[in-house]
C-alpha cells in the first residue's frame, strides 16, 4: 500500500476545483468537439485489423443467412472514414454482373459492425427482410430471393453516414432484468443483434464479481467476507450499485469463473466486429470487512434502499468516500486488473457513484472534488480514461441536482472526459433544461422498460424526431443516442426505430415506416394488420402523459392495500402509498384524487379491441408467421389485462358497496380472465416461465448452485426483495411478467385469497381482515418461491384460434 497523505490530497482537489469550476464558454469553443474527436481518433486506432473484422462480419451473415451460397453472394470490405466524408458510414453497391464469383452486392464499412448494419439496411429496404430479437418473434426472411437472384440496388449505391459517434447499449440492470442466465451461444446471438442494430458502444459487466473478488482479496478482504457483500445472481445489478448486498447469495466460486470466462468471449466477439465496449469502474461500494482493516478509511454506512425493516444483512450497504485516498487505490487495482485479464479493450469506463445516492452535502466545491476523485480513480488506472455517466440523477433527485451541483459535477473533469447518458431522454429530456448538459457531451438515450414487464407501451413520435431535435439544435453537445431499457425482447418496433435513429439525419415520418414495417415483419402486404398498425400507432404507441411505463395492470401488480371505504385507521397514508406504488430505482410523482388505486391507462381501449379485431381477420394469411403469431398474443393479452382493470375495479366497487352477489361475479371474472391469458400466453414459446426457470438451472454447476439460481429467478419476478410475516416486499412486482405458468400458480391464487378475504367479511358482516390476507399470501409465495416444479418451455395450442375464441368471449358485442 502506499503511504497516504490526505491533506496533499485535498490541497490537489482543490486546485483542481478551482480550476474546473470555471464555467467554459461553449462544448465547440472550450475544445470539447476536437476532445471527442481525439477520443474517437484513438479508439479507432485501437480495432482489430481489417481482416479479423471482415471475417467477423461474414460470421454474423453466416448465422443469420445460413444458406451457404449467400456467403459469396456478399462481398465485404472495411474502408477509411475518408471514404466516407470523414464519418463512420456503410456503402451498398452492384458487384459487376460479368464476375464468375456469384458476389452480386458489395458492402463496405469503417467497421465489421457498419458492414452488417449495412447488410441489415439491404435486406430490410432492398429484401423486404426483418430482424428482431428471437423472444419477440425473430427474423423473417423468406422475403429475401436466392442467392443469384439478389435485387440490386441504384446505380450510383448507397451511402449512410453516422450523424453521431456512438450508438451506445444497455442499461446497468438490464444485465440482471435479461442476461443473468445466458450462456454464449444466446450472447453471440445478442452480439449479432448488437452489430445488426448498428451497436457500437455496449456496456459489458458481466464476470466483473470475479474481478473484485481478486481486488479486494489484495486488500485482504477474505472469500467469507465477499459473500455478504455479493448479491446472488439475480440480483448482482444492484449489488454494484451499492443498493443492497447479500440478498440471494452467496455466490458461488464456480459462477464467477464461468461468468469471467463469459466475458472473455463477449469482449473479444465485440472488439472483432469494430465495438468498444464499456467497462465497469469503482463507485465506492466497497464490503464491510474493509472498515476493520482500515479503520481510518472515511467508509460509511448507507441509508436503507427498500428493506421492509432495514434488516443489515441486505440494506444500509457501505460507500468509500471518493476523497479517500483509498478510493484512488482501489479505483486504479481495479482497472489493472481488467487490463491484466482482458487487455486494453477500451478507454471507457461506466460509474454511477451519486445515482439516487446524493452527496452528503450540496456544496458545489465539495461536489466537485468528489467527482475529480472519481475520474482520478479511472484515470490512475488508464490515463486515457473516460467517464460515462447516467445522467439519472439529475432527473429522478432534480430537488439536490440544481444548475450549481450539475456544473460542479460535470465540470469536474477534463473536457472530453465525461460523457453523460440522457436516459429517458423520450420522455424526460434533461438535455433541453440544462444547456445540454452545461457543454458536456451526452447520448441522446431511450430508456423505456422498466423491470423487463410486458406491455404494449411507446413513443414512436419522440423516438422517431427526438434526436434529430437534439443533435441539430444550437451548440449541441450530442454525440450518440442509446438503448437504456431495464429489460429487452419486448414491443420489437420500438427498439427497430430507435435503433435506425443512429443513421438516419431526417425525422422519420412515422406512419409510412410502420406501413413498411408490418409488410416487412410480416413478409407480406396484409391490408388489415396494416390498418391494425395505424391504430396502435395512435394507441398504445402514443403514450404522451409522461408517465413511466411500469406494467401496472392489476393482474401483475396486484394492489396491497386495504378497499375499505375508509381504512385509514388500518394503514397509514405512507404505507397505503408504498403498497400501492412500490419502491423502486426510478421513482416517480403520481398525482391521485382518491385512494383507489389505477392502473396506467394512456388510449382507448375500444381502440385496441378494433386493432385486435383487424388482427385477427387477417390472420388466416400470415398465421404461419412466428413473428405475427408473438405480435397476435401480445396484441390480445394487452387487451384482456386492460379488461381485467375494469373487472377488478368493479369487485372493489361492490365491495364498498358490500354488494355481495357483484363481488363474487366480477371477481370471477378476474379470475377467468388469469386463467384464459395464462391458455393464450402458453400457446406461444417467447410466453412461457419455464424458460426462464430452466436456464437459470442450466447454468448451474451442482444440484445446490441450481436450487439457489431458480430461486433468484423466482424472486425477482415476484417478491423481489424480503418481507415479513405479514408485510410484502416493497418492491414486489417490480420485475412482473406476463408468463404462462406465472399467471396460473402465481397471480391466480394470489387474487383468489384477496377477493376470498373480501367475501368473507361481507358474508360475516367483519371488517377485511388485511393483515391476515398479508399472513396467507406471503406463506404461499414463500413457498412458491422456494419450489422447484416444472414448467413447459415449449408452446401448447393454435394462437390464432385460441385468441379468436377470446375476442368472441370477452370482446365481441
Amino acid at each position: 500500500m502506499s503511504n497516504r497523505s490526505p491533506l496533499l490530497f485535498f490541497t490537489t482537489l482543490s486546485v483542481i476545483s478551482i480550476l474546473l469550476l470555471q464555467s467554459p464558454a461553449s462544448f465547440a469553443s472550450y475544445g470539447g468537439r476536437d476532445a471527442i474527436q481525439a477520443l474517437v481518433t484513438r479508439l479507432d486506432s485501437q480495432r482489430f485489423s481489417s481482416s479479423v473484422q471482415e471475417t467477423a462480419a461474414y460470421g454474423v451473415l453466416r448465422r443469420l443467412l445460413p444458406l451457404p451460397a449467400y456467403q459469396s453472394s456478399f462481398v465485404f470490405k472495411i474502408v477509411s472514414k475518408d471514404s466516407c466524408g470523414g464519418k463512420s458510414c456503410f456503402m451498398i453497391s452492384n458487384h459487376l454482373k460479368s464476375s464468375r464469383s456469384g458476389a452480386e452486392i458489395i458492402i463496405k464499412g469503417t467497421t465489421a459492425v457498419d458492414i452488417v448494419s449495412g447488410l441489415h439496411w439491404y435486406i430490410k429496404y432492398s429484401c423486404g427482410a426483418h430482424v428482431s430479437w428471437d423472444k419477440t418473434g425473430g427474423i423473417q426472411i423468406a422475403s429475401i430471393p436466392k442467392p443469384g437472384s439478389l435485387p440490386r440496388v441504384k446505380d450510383d449505391g448507397v451511402m449512410i453516414q453516422r450523424p453521431v459517434p456512438w450508438n451506445y447499449y444497455q442499461n446497468v440492470v438490464t444485465s440482471s432484468y435479461s442476461y443473468v442466465w445466458w450462456n454464449w451461444e444466446r450472447w453471440e446471438n445478442e452480439i449479432d443483434w448488437m452489430a445488426l442494430q448498428g451497436v457500437n458502444l455496449p456496456l459489458a459487466f458481466t464476470g466483473q464479481e470475479a474481478i473484485w473478488q481478486k481486488v479486494f482479496m489484495n486488500f485482504n478482504i477474505t472469500a467469507h467476507d465477499l459473500d455478504g457483500f455479493f448479491g446472488g445472481p439475480a440480483f448482482l445489478a444492484w449489488a454494484r450499485m451499492g443498493n443492497l448486498h447479500g440478498w440471494g447469495g452467496p455466490l458461488s466460486q464456480s459462477w464467477m469463473d464461468e461468468q469471467l470466462v463469459l466475458q472473455k468471449q463477449i469482449l473479444t466477439r465485440m472488439q472483432e466486429l469494430g465495438m468498444t465496449p464499456v467497462l465497469p469502474s469503482f463507485s465506492g461500494n466497497v464490503p464491510a470487512a474493509l472498515s476493520k482493516i482500515f479503520p481510518s478509511a472515511k467508509i460509511t454506512r448507507l441509508g436503507d434502499w427498500n428493506t421492509v425493516n432495514k434488516n443489515p444483512r441486505w440494506c444500509c450497504t457501505y460507500l468509500l468516500d471518493p476523497s479517500d485516498p483509498l478510493f484512488i487505490e482501489i479505483g486504479r487495482a481495479f482497472i489493472h486488473q481488467q487490463f491484466k485479464e482482458y487487455g486494453d479493450v477500451t478507454d471507457i469506463y461506466s460509474c454511477d457513484t451519486f445515482n439516487e445516492n446524493s452527496p452528503p452535502t450540496d456544496d458545489p466545491e465539495y461536489i466537485n472534488s468528489l467527482g475529480a476523485a472519481v475520474y482520478q480513480a479511472m484515470s490512475a488506472g488508464d490515463k486515457f480514461a473516460v467517464w460515462l455517466m447516467q445522467g439519472w440523477l439529475f432527473y429522478s433527485d432534480s430537488a439536490f441536482w440544481k444548475q450549481p451541483q450539475m456544473e460542479a459535477l460535470l465540470h469536474s473533469v477534463p473536457f472530453g472526459k465525461m460523457i453523460v447518458l440522457d436516459l429517458f431522454a423520450e420522455a424526460k429530456p434533461i438535455w433541453e433544461s440544462s444547456s445540454q448538459f452545461y457543454d458536456t457531451p451526452y447520448v441522446w438515450c431511450m430508456l423505456h422498460n422498466f423491470g423487463g414487464n410486458i406491455e404494449m407501451y411507446g413513443i414512436l413520435d419522440s423516438i422517431a424526431s427526438g434526436p434529430v431535435d437534439a443533435r441539430v439544435s444550437k451548440n449541441s453537445t450530442m454525440v450518440g443516442v442509446g438503448l437504456c431499457m431495464e429489460g429487452i425482447e419486448q414491443n420489437p418496433v420500438v427498439y427497430e426505430l430507435m435503433s435506425e435513429m443512429a443513421f438516419r439525419k431526417e425525422k422519420v415520418k412515422v406512419l409510412e415506416w410502420l406501413k413498411t414495417y408490418a409488410r416487412r415483419r410480416y413478409g407480406k402486404a396484409v391490408p388489415e394488420i396494416e390498418a391494425a398498425w395505424k391504430i396502435l400507432y395512435h394507441t398504445v404507441y402514443n403514450c404522451t402523459d409522461g408517465i413511466a411505463d411500469h406494467n401496472t395492470d392489476f393482474i401483475v401488480k396486484f394492489p396491497d392495500w386495504d378497499p375499505s371505504v375508509n381504512p385509514r385507521h388500518i394503514i397509514s397514508k405512507q404505507d397505503e402509498l408504498h403498497t400501492l406504488f412500490g419502491g423502486g430505482r426510478y421513482l416517480f410523482q403520481q398525482q391521485r384524487s382518491s385512494d383507489f388505486p389505477e392502473a396506467h391507462l394512456w388510449y382507448s381501449n375500444h381502440d385496441t379491441v378494433k386493432a385486435l379485431q383487424l388482427f385477427l381477420e387477417g390472420g388466416d394469411i400470415v398465421n404461419g408467421s412466428l413473428t405475427y403469431r408473438y405480435d397476435l398474443v401480445d396484441l390480445t393479452r394487452q387487451v384482456l389485462s386492460k379488461i381485467s382493470n375494469e373487472e377488478y375495479t368493479n369487485a372493489i366497487l361492490a365491495f364498498r358497496k358490500k354488494d355481495i352477489s357483484a363481488l363474487k361475479h366480477h371477481s370471477r371474472r378476474f379470475l377467468g380472465l388469469i386463467k384464459d391469458i395464462d391458455v393464450l400466453l402458453a400457446s406461444d414459446d417467447n410466453f412461457l416461465l419455464g424458460t426462464w426457470l430452466e436456464t437459470s438451472k442450466a447454468l448451474a454447476s451442482n444440484p445446490i448452485d441450481s436450487k439457489l439460481n431458480e430461486w433468484n429467478a423466482r424472486t425477482q419476478v415476484t417478491m423481489w426483495y424480503d418481507t415479513t410475516a405479514a408485510l410484502q416486499s416493497k418492491l414486489h412486482d417490480y420485475a412482473n411478467k406476463f408468463w404462462s405458468g406465472l399467471l396460473e400458480d402465481y397471480y391466480l391464487p394470489r387474487a383468489s385469497t384477496f377477493f376470498g378475504h373480501l367475501i368473507n367479511s361481507l358474508e360475516k358482516n367483519e371488517q377485511f381482515k388485511m393483515v391476515d390476507w398479508r399472513v396467507e399470501w406471503i406463506a404461499l409465495s414463500n413457498k412458491w418461491q422456494a419450489g422447484s416444479k416444472l414448467y413447459p418451455v415449449k408452446a401448447r395450442g393454435d394462437a390464432l384460434s385460441i385468441a379468436r375464441g377470446l375476442y368472441e368471449k370477452y370482446l365481441r358485442n
